[in-house]
């Protein structure tokens, strides 16, 4: 299981935050035993950019081998 303060990757896009497959965060809350998640998205300043409730398989832990890339985000219209 994923726990708080851990270091994710997104599985899937999130267009309503402007967030793809790839994209890391940061888990701030575990629901349900880790069925879910709530993590907090940055920019690479800091900033906060999103913060999303994601289900288990929507995320994967980082490991050694990954690798941080800089994008800039695409917001969504709504």
């Amino acid at each position: 299981m994923i726990g708080e303060f851990e270091r994710i990757a997104l599985t899937r896009d999130l267009p309503e935050d402007g967030l793809v497959a790839g994209d890391s965060g940061t888990v701030v809350h575990v629901y349900e035993g880790g069925k879910g998640y709530e993590v907090e998205f940055f920019a690479l300043s800091g900033r906060t950019l999103a913060v999303a409730t994601v289900m288990a398989e929507d995320v994967r832990p980082v490991g050694d081998e990954d690798v941080t890339h800089a994008r800039p985000r695409e917001r969504s219209e709504a």
